[in-house]
Protein backbone atom coordinates (compact mmCIF):
# COMPACT_ATOMS: atom_id res chain seq x y z
CA UNK A 1 0.00 0.00 0.00
CA UNK A 2 2.85 2.61 0.53
CA UNK A 3 4.55 1.48 -2.42
CA UNK A 4 1.26 2.15 -4.93
CA UNK A 5 0.98 5.47 -2.47
CA UNK A 6 4.28 6.62 -3.40
CA UNK A 7 4.31 5.66 -7.21
CA UNK A 8 0.87 8.01 -7.50
CA UNK A 9 2.88 10.90 -6.44
CA UNK A 10 5.32 10.65 -8.80
CA UNK A 11 4.81 13.44 -11.69
CA UNK A 12 4.50 12.67 -15.41
CA UNK A 13 7.32 13.70 -17.89
CA UNK A 14 6.96 14.87 -21.44
CA UNK A 15 9.35 13.31 -23.99
CA UNK A 16 9.68 15.39 -27.14
CA UNK A 17 8.64 13.16 -30.26
CA UNK A 18 11.81 12.43 -32.38
CA UNK A 19 12.87 15.00 -35.38
CA UNK A 20 11.38 14.31 -38.58
CA UNK A 21 13.32 12.63 -40.94
CA UNK A 22 14.08 14.55 -43.97
CA UNK A 23 16.77 14.06 -47.32
CA UNK A 24 19.60 16.78 -47.89
CA UNK A 25 21.55 17.31 -50.77
CA UNK A 26 23.91 19.63 -51.76
CA UNK A 27 23.57 21.83 -55.46
CA UNK A 28 24.98 20.60 -58.20
CA UNK A 29 28.08 22.53 -59.60
CA UNK A 30 28.44 22.64 -63.26
CA UNK A 31 28.65 25.00 -66.31
CA UNK A 32 25.34 26.05 -67.54
CA UNK A 33 24.18 28.21 -70.07
CA UNK A 34 21.76 31.05 -69.61
CA UNK A 35 18.84 31.15 -72.53
CA UNK A 36 15.88 33.73 -73.60
CA UNK A 37 13.01 31.62 -73.79
CA UNK A 38 10.10 33.13 -76.54
CA UNK A 39 7.37 31.64 -78.57
CA UNK A 40 7.15 31.41 -82.38
CA UNK A 41 5.49 30.26 -85.37
CA UNK A 42 7.45 28.18 -88.25
CA UNK A 43 7.01 29.46 -92.21
CA UNK A 44 7.53 27.85 -95.16
CA UNK A 45 11.17 28.96 -96.81
CA UNK A 46 9.29 29.37 -100.19
CA UNK A 47 5.43 29.69 -101.61
CA UNK A 48 4.47 30.22 -104.79
CA UNK A 49 1.37 30.40 -106.81
CA UNK A 50 1.34 28.13 -109.85
CA UNK A 51 -0.10 29.95 -112.68
CA UNK A 52 -1.75 29.51 -116.11
CA UNK A 53 -0.16 32.36 -117.89
CA UNK A 54 -1.45 31.55 -121.34
CA UNK A 55 -4.89 30.81 -122.36
CA UNK A 56 -6.18 27.82 -122.86
CA UNK A 57 -7.65 24.36 -121.79
CA UNK A 58 -5.67 22.19 -119.38
CA UNK A 59 -4.65 19.09 -120.83
CA UNK A 60 -2.39 16.98 -117.85
CA UNK A 61 -2.25 17.08 -114.45
CA UNK A 62 1.52 15.33 -113.84
CA UNK A 63 1.18 15.07 -110.49
CA UNK A 64 0.08 13.73 -107.26
CA UNK A 65 -1.64 16.08 -105.06
CA UNK A 66 0.73 16.58 -102.07
CA UNK A 67 3.72 15.04 -103.82
CA UNK A 68 7.23 15.98 -103.04
CA UNK A 69 8.77 17.31 -106.22
CA UNK A 70 12.01 18.43 -107.79
CA UNK A 71 12.85 21.73 -109.69
CA UNK A 72 11.85 21.18 -113.01
CA UNK A 73 9.31 18.70 -112.60
CA UNK A 74 6.21 19.39 -115.44
CA UNK A 75 3.01 19.94 -113.45
CA UNK A 76 0.57 20.60 -115.97
CA UNK A 77 0.37 20.91 -119.47
CA UNK A 78 -1.76 23.99 -121.29
CA UNK A 79 -3.44 23.08 -125.09
CA UNK A 80 -0.29 24.11 -127.28
CA UNK A 81 -1.42 23.59 -130.74
CA UNK A 82 -2.42 27.18 -131.29
CA UNK A 83 0.81 28.33 -129.56
CA UNK A 84 3.09 25.77 -131.78
CA UNK A 85 1.27 27.41 -134.94
CA UNK A 86 2.17 30.60 -134.15
CA UNK A 87 5.54 29.54 -133.14
CA UNK A 88 6.13 28.51 -137.08
CA UNK A 89 4.18 31.67 -138.11
CA UNK A 90 6.75 33.89 -136.19
CA UNK A 91 9.32 31.10 -137.74
CA UNK A 92 8.53 32.09 -141.39
CA UNK A 93 7.92 35.80 -140.77
CA UNK A 94 11.59 35.79 -139.58
CA UNK A 95 12.96 34.07 -142.50
CA UNK A 96 10.64 35.90 -145.04
CA UNK A 97 12.41 38.98 -143.39
CA UNK A 98 15.68 37.88 -143.61
CA UNK A 99 15.30 36.96 -147.08
CA UNK A 100 14.18 40.90 -147.43
CA UNK A 101 17.38 41.85 -145.74
CA UNK A 102 19.15 39.95 -148.02
CA UNK A 103 18.42 41.65 -150.91
CA UNK A 104 18.39 44.73 -149.59
CA UNK A 105 21.90 43.77 -148.48
CA UNK A 106 22.77 43.11 -152.11
CA UNK A 107 21.36 45.87 -153.36
CA UNK A 108 23.31 49.02 -151.34
CA UNK A 109 26.59 46.56 -151.90
CA UNK A 110 25.57 47.31 -155.96
CA UNK A 111 24.28 50.93 -156.33
CA UNK A 112 27.25 52.14 -153.48
CA UNK A 113 29.62 50.69 -156.04
CA UNK A 114 28.24 52.35 -159.24
CA UNK A 115 27.65 55.04 -156.79
CA UNK A 116 31.71 55.28 -156.43
CA UNK A 117 32.16 54.82 -160.10
CA UNK A 118 29.51 57.87 -160.56
CA UNK A 119 26.88 55.36 -163.03
CA UNK A 120 24.24 56.10 -159.94
CA UNK A 121 23.08 59.22 -158.26
CA UNK A 122 23.64 59.78 -154.41
CA UNK A 123 20.62 59.76 -153.72
CA UNK A 124 19.54 56.20 -155.20
CA UNK A 125 22.57 55.08 -153.23
CA UNK A 126 20.98 56.65 -150.17
CA UNK A 127 17.53 55.23 -151.18
CA UNK A 128 19.00 51.65 -150.94
CA UNK A 129 20.26 52.09 -147.52
CA UNK A 130 17.45 53.35 -146.17
CA UNK A 131 15.64 50.27 -147.66
CA UNK A 132 18.36 47.85 -145.77
CA UNK A 133 17.93 49.73 -142.40
CA UNK A 134 14.26 48.80 -142.97
CA UNK A 135 14.75 45.31 -143.72
CA UNK A 136 17.19 45.13 -140.88
CA UNK A 137 14.97 46.74 -138.70
CA UNK A 138 12.10 44.20 -139.54
CA UNK A 139 14.36 41.01 -138.99
CA UNK A 140 14.61 42.56 -135.20
CA UNK A 141 10.89 42.76 -135.34
CA UNK A 142 10.54 39.40 -136.81
CA UNK A 143 12.88 37.67 -134.11
CA UNK A 144 11.78 39.21 -131.10
CA UNK A 145 7.66 37.66 -132.15
CA UNK A 146 9.94 34.80 -132.59
CA UNK A 147 11.21 34.52 -128.83
CA UNK A 148 7.43 35.20 -127.58
CA UNK A 149 6.07 32.88 -129.83
CA UNK A 150 8.64 30.46 -128.16
CA UNK A 151 8.01 31.91 -124.63
CA UNK A 152 4.35 32.05 -125.11
CA UNK A 153 5.06 27.81 -125.87
CA UNK A 154 6.98 27.26 -122.79
CA UNK A 155 4.18 28.53 -120.53
CA UNK A 156 2.09 26.03 -122.05
CA UNK A 157 3.87 23.51 -119.70
CA UNK A 158 4.05 24.53 -115.57
CA UNK A 159 7.27 23.20 -113.92
CA UNK A 160 8.38 23.08 -110.38
CA UNK A 161 10.33 25.97 -109.88
CA UNK A 162 12.17 24.30 -107.16
CA UNK A 163 12.41 21.78 -104.64
CA UNK A 164 9.13 21.46 -102.83
CA UNK A 165 5.07 19.59 -102.09
CA UNK A 166 2.68 20.59 -104.13
CA UNK A 167 -1.11 21.24 -102.92
CA UNK A 168 -4.10 20.04 -104.75
CA UNK A 169 -5.12 20.91 -108.35
CA UNK A 170 -7.65 23.57 -108.08
CA UNK A 171 -8.57 23.61 -111.83
CA UNK A 172 -9.49 19.98 -113.63
CA UNK A 173 -8.47 18.50 -116.89
CA UNK A 174 -10.56 20.11 -119.59
CA UNK A 175 -11.14 23.25 -117.53
CA UNK A 176 -10.69 26.82 -119.50
CA UNK A 177 -7.60 28.73 -117.98
CA UNK A 178 -5.91 32.36 -118.72
CA UNK A 179 -8.89 33.88 -119.85
CA UNK A 180 -8.35 37.50 -118.93
CA UNK A 181 -5.33 36.70 -117.16
CA UNK A 182 -3.37 34.37 -114.83
CA UNK A 183 -5.84 31.49 -113.33
CA UNK A 184 -3.83 29.90 -110.12
CA UNK A 185 -3.55 26.39 -110.42
CA UNK A 186 -2.34 24.93 -107.74
CA UNK A 187 0.75 26.32 -104.77
CA UNK A 188 4.25 24.92 -104.04
CA UNK A 189 5.74 24.92 -100.83
CA UNK A 190 9.19 24.82 -99.57
CA UNK A 191 9.90 23.14 -96.54
CA UNK A 192 13.72 22.44 -96.25
CA UNK A 193 14.87 24.42 -94.64
CA UNK A 194 12.00 26.10 -93.03
CA UNK A 195 12.08 29.38 -90.98
CA UNK A 196 11.18 30.54 -87.83
CA UNK A 197 9.68 33.69 -86.81
CA UNK A 198 9.58 35.36 -83.73
CA UNK A 199 9.36 38.42 -81.79
CA UNK A 200 11.60 39.88 -79.01
CA UNK A 201 10.82 42.31 -76.29
CA UNK A 202 13.33 45.44 -76.09
CA UNK A 203 14.56 44.46 -72.31
CA UNK A 204 15.41 40.73 -73.79
CA UNK A 205 16.94 42.55 -76.68
CA UNK A 206 19.45 44.24 -74.61
CA UNK A 207 19.85 41.46 -72.76
CA UNK A 208 21.08 39.71 -76.02
CA UNK A 209 23.34 42.51 -77.04
CA UNK A 210 25.12 42.41 -73.82
CA UNK A 211 25.45 38.99 -74.15
CA UNK A 212 26.77 39.22 -77.15
CA UNK A 213 29.06 42.25 -76.44
CA UNK A 214 30.90 40.06 -73.81
CA UNK A 215 31.34 37.06 -76.35
CA UNK A 216 32.66 39.82 -78.72
CA UNK A 217 29.91 39.90 -80.60
CA UNK A 218 27.23 42.08 -82.04
CA UNK A 219 24.14 41.29 -83.59
CA UNK A 220 25.59 41.78 -87.01
CA UNK A 221 26.77 38.55 -87.04
CA UNK A 222 23.53 36.47 -86.60
CA UNK A 223 23.91 33.44 -88.78
CA UNK A 224 26.71 32.77 -85.66
CA UNK A 225 24.05 33.32 -82.87
CA UNK A 226 22.61 29.48 -82.30
CA UNK A 227 18.61 29.49 -81.98
CA UNK A 228 16.79 25.75 -80.56
CA UNK A 229 12.90 25.02 -80.91
CA UNK A 230 10.88 22.54 -79.25
CA UNK A 231 7.40 21.60 -80.10
CA UNK A 232 4.34 20.90 -78.20
CA UNK A 233 4.34 17.64 -77.93
CA UNK A 234 8.71 17.64 -77.25
CA UNK A 235 10.66 17.58 -74.26
CA UNK A 236 13.12 20.08 -74.25
CA UNK A 237 14.78 22.05 -77.66
CA UNK A 238 15.47 19.31 -79.87
CA UNK A 239 15.71 21.07 -83.12
CA UNK A 240 18.77 23.47 -83.75
CA UNK A 241 19.27 26.09 -86.29
CA UNK A 242 20.74 29.69 -86.59
CA UNK A 243 19.96 33.06 -86.48
CA UNK A 244 18.86 34.28 -90.36
CA UNK A 245 17.29 37.65 -89.49
CA UNK A 246 16.80 40.32 -87.56
CA UNK A 247 14.96 43.50 -88.26
CA UNK A 248 16.96 46.67 -88.52
CA UNK A 249 14.53 48.80 -86.08
CA UNK A 250 12.56 47.86 -83.12
CA UNK A 251 8.85 48.32 -83.78
CA UNK A 252 7.73 51.38 -81.74
CA UNK A 253 4.18 50.11 -81.85
CA UNK A 254 5.16 47.23 -80.13
CA UNK A 255 8.55 47.38 -78.79
CA UNK A 256 9.34 44.49 -79.80
CA UNK A 257 12.27 43.11 -82.52
CA UNK A 258 11.14 40.72 -85.33
CA UNK A 259 13.87 38.16 -85.47
CA UNK A 260 14.11 34.86 -87.57
CA UNK A 261 15.55 31.62 -87.70
CA UNK A 262 16.86 29.52 -90.30
CA UNK A 263 16.50 25.20 -89.52
CA UNK A 264 17.01 22.44 -91.26
CA UNK A 265 14.22 20.04 -92.00
CA UNK A 266 15.33 17.15 -94.46
CA UNK A 267 13.47 14.80 -92.96
CA UNK A 268 10.45 17.15 -92.72
CA UNK A 269 9.80 16.82 -89.12
CA UNK A 270 8.63 20.00 -88.85
CA UNK A 271 6.00 21.47 -90.78
CA UNK A 272 4.48 25.81 -91.81
CA UNK A 273 2.50 27.56 -89.36
CA UNK A 274 3.29 25.73 -86.09
CA UNK A 275 3.30 27.35 -82.51
CA UNK A 276 7.00 26.79 -80.92
CA UNK A 277 9.06 27.20 -78.33
CA UNK A 278 11.95 28.91 -79.25
CA UNK A 279 15.38 29.72 -76.80
CA UNK A 280 18.71 31.53 -77.85
CA UNK A 281 21.37 31.31 -75.32
CA UNK A 282 22.54 34.20 -73.66
CA UNK A 283 26.11 33.43 -71.93
CA UNK A 284 27.69 30.49 -70.32
CA UNK A 285 28.66 30.25 -66.69
CA UNK A 286 31.26 27.88 -65.99
CA UNK A 287 29.78 26.98 -62.08
CA UNK A 288 25.93 27.05 -61.86
CA UNK A 289 24.23 25.70 -58.81
CA UNK A 290 21.68 23.30 -59.73
CA UNK A 291 19.18 21.98 -57.54
CA UNK A 292 16.31 19.23 -57.90
CA UNK A 293 13.13 21.27 -59.07
CA UNK A 294 10.36 19.84 -56.98
CA UNK A 295 12.68 21.07 -54.11
CA UNK A 296 11.92 24.92 -55.14
CA UNK A 297 8.63 26.14 -53.61
CA UNK A 298 6.84 29.25 -53.41
CA UNK A 299 5.25 31.70 -51.56
CA UNK A 300 4.19 35.33 -51.47
CA UNK A 301 7.84 36.37 -51.03
CA UNK A 302 8.71 34.60 -54.09
CA UNK A 303 10.51 31.23 -54.92
CA UNK A 304 12.50 29.42 -51.81
CA UNK A 305 14.31 26.31 -50.71
CA UNK A 306 14.62 24.79 -47.48
CA UNK A 307 18.43 24.16 -46.52
CA UNK A 308 19.73 22.63 -43.09
CA UNK A 309 22.45 24.05 -40.84
CA UNK A 310 24.75 22.10 -38.93
CA UNK A 311 22.95 22.25 -35.97
CA UNK A 312 20.46 20.48 -37.90
CA UNK A 313 17.46 23.40 -37.70
CA UNK A 314 15.73 23.89 -40.96
CA UNK A 315 15.90 27.51 -42.66
CA UNK A 316 14.29 29.08 -45.57
CA UNK A 317 16.29 30.70 -48.49
CA UNK A 318 15.05 32.97 -51.37
CA UNK A 319 16.22 32.00 -54.57
CA UNK A 320 15.88 33.24 -58.32
CA UNK A 321 15.87 30.71 -60.22
CA UNK A 322 16.90 30.27 -63.57
CA UNK A 323 16.29 28.03 -66.59
CA UNK A 324 15.11 24.04 -66.29
CA UNK A 325 17.70 21.73 -67.04
CA UNK A 326 15.66 17.97 -67.03
CA UNK A 327 14.72 17.28 -63.45
CA UNK A 328 17.12 19.96 -62.35
CA UNK A 329 16.38 24.47 -61.94
CA UNK A 330 19.29 26.45 -61.84
CA UNK A 331 19.62 28.79 -59.28
CA UNK A 332 20.67 32.41 -60.16
CA UNK A 333 20.79 33.57 -56.56
CA UNK A 334 20.41 33.18 -52.76
CA UNK A 335 21.96 29.89 -52.61
CA UNK A 336 25.53 29.29 -51.85
CA UNK A 337 27.74 25.99 -52.78
CA UNK A 338 27.81 23.32 -50.22
CA UNK A 339 24.47 23.93 -48.52
CA UNK A 340 22.31 21.15 -47.46
CA UNK A 341 18.69 21.22 -49.39
CA UNK A 342 15.85 19.22 -48.17
CA UNK A 343 14.82 17.59 -51.48
CA UNK A 344 12.71 14.77 -49.96
CA UNK A 345 10.19 15.53 -46.91
CA UNK A 346 9.40 19.28 -47.62
CA UNK A 347 6.02 18.47 -45.89
CA UNK A 348 7.77 17.63 -42.57
CA UNK A 349 10.24 20.49 -42.37
CA UNK A 350 9.16 23.51 -40.97
CA UNK A 351 11.87 26.62 -40.72
CA UNK A 352 13.62 27.01 -37.21
CA UNK A 353 12.57 23.66 -36.37
CA UNK A 354 14.90 20.04 -35.85
CA UNK A 355 15.16 17.79 -38.22
CA UNK A 356 17.30 14.50 -38.65
CA UNK A 357 18.74 15.13 -41.68
CA UNK A 358 19.55 11.93 -44.36
CA UNK A 359 22.37 13.06 -47.19
CA UNK A 360 21.92 12.16 -50.46
CA UNK A 361 24.17 13.36 -53.64
CA UNK A 362 21.50 15.42 -55.99
CA UNK A 363 21.57 12.12 -58.72
CA UNK A 364 20.46 10.15 -56.48
CA UNK A 365 17.64 12.31 -55.06
CA UNK A 366 16.71 12.95 -58.88
CA UNK A 367 16.56 9.51 -59.62
CA UNK A 368 14.38 8.21 -56.55
CA UNK A 369 12.12 10.97 -57.62
CA UNK A 370 9.15 10.89 -60.42
CA UNK A 371 9.41 11.12 -64.01
CA UNK A 372 10.29 14.51 -64.94
CA UNK A 373 7.24 15.53 -66.82
CA UNK A 374 6.90 16.76 -70.83
CA UNK A 375 8.10 20.13 -70.36
CA UNK A 376 5.63 22.53 -72.59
Amino acid sequence: MLALACGCNEKNQYVAPPAPTVSVSQPLERPVTRYLEMTGNTQAFATVDLEARVQGFLESITYKDGARVAKGTPLFGIQRNTYEAQLKQAQGSLASQEAARTNAQSEYQRQSTLGKQEFASQAHVEDTKTKLDQATASVTEAQANLDLAEINLGYTQVLAPFDGIVTNHLVDVGGLVGVGGPTKLATIVRVDPLYVYFNVSEQQVLLVKDGLAKQGRTLGDVSKIPVEIGLQNETGYPHAGHLDYVAPQIDPSTGTLLARGLFENGRHALMPGLFVRVRVPLERQDKGLLVRDDAIGTNQQGSYVLVVGADDVVAQRLVTPGPREGRYRVIEAGLKPGEWVITDGLQRAVPGSKVAPQKVTQEAAAEAAAPDPTRR
